[in-house]
């Protein structure tokens, strides 16, 4: 396919970014100087798009354009430019919804598919500070607040019915973005796929059971099918442990350029699965085995505070918040617990729908196209493939056994066995 690029469109060099910048006067006076004195560095190292850090005297802004191809494959993968308008659209509605866990934008460029927000700083991408072990007390009650702030206010029950409708008909057109989920998260990881890699030799058998694995295979599907047709919220879409922004004491959610109308529990199984994945990783980070061992529990109740803090924000929500045309409070006024147990059955559904989209995260991980570092960045290729296989296990049950989970502890209390089985 040829690349489709609009008149006026350019990616832009490092020596670009400073005179790009310069003609925005509000943006100029926010870096302080001039121009000559500002700090341009490219430090994307994402799978997609280009993103340039600049400094001023006074402060700093990133400046992120979209190419139209993905930078992780070159050329010969052409992407449209239109998701930087979702981006857009997605960071201004959760801006509205959860200000406090959201970079604040600053300028949109749509011809040349670019957003300048401001610059995150100390904080740094919480993949790297789960890679070397640090603690961040604050970030299960953040994310569940990031998650149920974004994901009540945009579904029937947060907002009337004919505002979702135009939204969801927004979000509809990005489908460039959907569909290299629908392919790398649900599909190609069960099939032979050109784009797939692994841990080779050391996952070749592995690899070659999951494609082989039907009860795996049509609980992928199942989720598939969620992801295609169910439309219950604006979903970030992507919200693994690369796309959040961490201290210890502030956490923001970043990159929402997969978003659209989708599953509640594709955002919250992407958090989850990717906190179990930095769980198995620990094994290749520690100078001497048991080193983690404390670190390994706090990921795990991380991972539990995380569903259990949404669960309670969520229904708070729903009890204080109510804004759309699901469950409407006037048919449940007769205090007979009738709306409790509906938001007990709901919730359930939602839990289990998150472990599913977990499994799914995981596995994609590990056999697709798309690695992550805390994997990765192990450097034995047997440590890290013994870490890999333990990861895909759990990703397995917490698919295809994904109803038989009583709550978020015995999923934590599977992970645990998972470790305990293969290191004895």
């Amino acid at each position: 396919m040829a690349l489709d690029v609009p008149s006026g469109y350019r990616a832009l060099k490092e020596n670009d970014v400073a005179s790009y910048l310069a003609g925005l006067p509000a943006i100029a006076a926010k870096l302080g100087g001039k121009p000559a004195d500002w700090r341009v560095r490219e430090v994307g190292d994402g799978n997609l798009n280009l993103v340039f850090i600049v400094e001023g005297p006074d402060s700093g802004v990133v400046l992120k354009q979209a190419l139209p191809y993905v930078r992780l494959v070159g050329e010969s993968w052409p992407l449209s430019l239109r998701r930087s308008f979702f981006e857009y659209q997605a960071l201004t509605a959760q801006a509205r919804l959860v200000p406090q866990h959201i970079p604040k934008v600053f300028h949109f460029d749509e011809g040349l598919a670019l957003i300048v927000m401001a610059y995150l700083e100390p904080h740094i991408i919480l993949r790297k500070g789960l890679i070397r072990g640090i603690v961040y007390p604050k970030l299960a009650e953040h994310m569940a607040t990031f998650m149920a702030g974004t994901l009540f206010g945009t579904s029937d029950l947060g907002q009337p019915a004919a505002d979702k409708k135009r939204q969801v008909a927004l979000f509809c057109a990005n489908t460039d973005l959907c569909r290299i989920t629908e392919d790398l998260v649900f599909t190609d990881p069960w099939r032979v796929a050109e784009a797939n890699r692994w841990t080779s030799p050391q996952l070749d058998a592995t690899a070659a059971a999951v494609r082989t694995d039907g009860p795996w295979k049509r609980a992928a599907q199942e989720l598939k099918l969620q992801f295609l047709g169910n439309a219950e919220a604006m979903i970030h879409g992507d919200l693994h442990s690369g796309s959040i922004m961490v201290t210890e004491t502030e956490t923001f959610a970043i990159d929402p350029e997969f978003a659209f109308y989708g599953p509640i529990g594709f955002d919250i199984g992407a958090l989850i699965g990717n906190l179990y994945l930095a769980f198995f990783s620990q094994s290749g980070h520690e100078a001497q085995p048991g080193e983690r061992d404390g670190y390994r529990d706090w990921i795990l109740e991380t991972a539990e505070a995380v569903w259990r803090l949404f669960d309670q924000r969520f229904r708070t929500l729903w009890n204080t918040a109510h804004a759309g045309d699901a469950f409407a409070p006037a048919l449940f006024d007769g205090g007979s617990g009738m709306l409790k147990a509906a938001q007990d059955a709901y919730m359930r559904r939602l839990f289990v729908d998150s472990l599913g989209f977990a499994g799914a995260k995981m596995t994609r991980r590990i056999l697709g196209l798309a690695h992550v570092e805390d994997m990765e960045s192990i450097g034995d290729a047997d440590l890290r493939a013994a870490c890999e296989k333990r990861a895909l296990k759990l990703a397995r049950a917490l698919m295809v056994e994904r109803s038989g989970f009583s709550d978020i502890g015995s999923a934590s209390d599977a992970a645990r066995a998972i470790l305990r089985e293969t290191m004895t």
